[in-house]
């Protein structure tokens, strides 16, 4: 029987990884631009960790986490999200004396097990961005600019930004006490699911994909009419400074997190392309996350990213793998070293070329020279060596250009640089 992958962790081939490096180059451009610097955490943590952040009673941590014990019984998880553990080492290393305010961000990725499906799988890939020590309403516009500017940059534009408010812990019971008043009397059209959660996350059933679930909560009362003064007061100044920044945005009040951290401002990106997993992007304010993990009171902010998502949507404008620009064709040994020398020469100064290796002849190498999307073909054998003359052959319109081979290095390095190629 032969091995395979597991099921829900998938392999991300040759031809599939240029859209991928361009994503998180984008990103580390971007984030760049507005002070964020990259962190890399472990893929595992401790179970502890998960269950304090997101919280028990979340599906993420009830169902959805792989976790294990290793050789000295303590209970690891490999990481189902990327914001508690980038709190960890913010807490750990006590980033908080280098700087008053933090700016972060990672890619890298993230497991849960749950029924894989498009664009959504048991080992998943996010970027994410976490700002800690500003509560500025004007850093949460900020921050949801630069997430419009990043699907700008990247060219996805069948995407929306909807805004909601989750409160703080001063006014959110007030409110999950008349949710829950509220769907006591339909938990009878609820999914099971969802009636187990009403008394313990019961802001989660507004979010729930089930027909009779929507029916159902259709009508439910909405958080922003629950708000204190403080809350209005952030979430319309928001509102403000996403205006003065032209970004645009809806409203969505039945919006909820399923992670029990966040506060005020909660956010997505969403897209119709993607069927019922509409969401591309999401985040929100997680104003106590950081003293609730044993850290200082400071407040923070962060978004996350699915990238096989965000691959999906790119489409026909997917990136395409970089090509060779020019192919050696030789014949004869003689021939063979010398080509061999201006490969090694050309690749040492940052151009991508290619040679035979296997005794083709002149036919197969310019076949492979072709499916390669080689630009240019340089011929040589013994006729061009005996003339002192390689021959350059354009491969869009098969015309011939004779180089002397005491200098085909430097010519080539003129014609190939990519500030001079374009325009060839």
């Amino acid at each position: 029987m032969s091995i395979t992958g597991i099921k829900g962790m998938n392999d991300i081939l040759p031809a599939e990884i240029c859209a991928w490096q361009f994503l998180e180059e984008q990103a580390r451009k971007i984030f760049s631009c507005y002070g964020c610097k990259e962190i890399r955490v472990p893929v595992v943590e401790k179970t502890e960790l998960f269950c304090r952040s997101i919280g028990e009673t979340t599906d993420i941590v009830e169902k959805e986490m792989y976790t294990f014990n290793d050789k000295s019984d303590h209970s690891l998880t490999l990481r189902p999200e990327g914001t508690a553990p980038v709190i960890r080492s913010f807490i750990q290393h006590k980033l908080y004396n280098q700087d008053q305010v933090s700016k972060l961000y990672y890619i890298g990725p993230m497991f849960r097990y749950e029924r894989p499906q498009k664009g959504r799988y048991r080992q998943f890939h996010q970027i994410g961005a976490e700002i800690i020590g500003i509560d500025d309403p004007r850093i949460d516009a900020q921050t949801l600019a630069m997430l419009s500017h990043y699907f700008d940059a990247v060219g996805i534009k069948d995407v929306s930004l909807q805004i909601n408010s989750l409160g703080c812990p001063n006014c959110r019971p007030n409110y999950r006490a008349t949710l829950i008043e509220y769907l006591e009397q339909r938990t009878d059209q609820l999914c099971p699911d969802c009636q187990r959660r009403c008394a313990s996350n019961p802001l989660r059933v507004l979010d729930c994909k089930a027909k009779g679930c929507k029916e159902a909560t259709h009508d439910a009362p909405s958080v922003l009419d629950h708000l204190c003064r403080e809350c209005t007061e952030h979430f319309d100044a928001v509102q403000q400074h996403l205006k003065l920044l032209e970004t645009e945005y809806t409203i969505n009040n039945r919006m909820v997190r399923g992670l029990d951290y966040y506060t005020k401002t909660t956010f997505e990106m969403v897209t119709n392309n993607l069927g019922s997993q509409n969401a591309v992007a999401a985040g929100g304010r997680y104003d106590g996350l950081i003293e609730e993990l044993d850290g200082p009171s400071l407040p923070g902010i962060g978004f996350a990213m699915g990238l096989e998502r965000l691959v999906l949507l790119l489409g026909e404008n997917r990136v395409k793998a970089t090509q060779p620009k020019i192919f050696f064709a030789t014949m004869g040994e003689q021939a063979e070293e010398i080509a061999f020398k201006l490969l090694h020469q050309l690749q040492r100064h940052g151009i991508h070329a290619e040679m035979d290796f296997s005794g083709k002849s002149l036919k197969a190498q310019l076949r492979r020279a072709d499916k390669l999307g080689c630009k240019f073909t340089l011929f040589l054998g013994e006729n061009e060596i005996n003339d002192g003359n390689a021959q350059l052959k354009k491969m869009a319109d098969g015309t011939q250009t004779a180089i002397p081979i005491d200098t085909i290095f430097a010519q080539l390095c003129t014609m190939l640089d990519d500030n001079t190629a374009s325009s060839l």
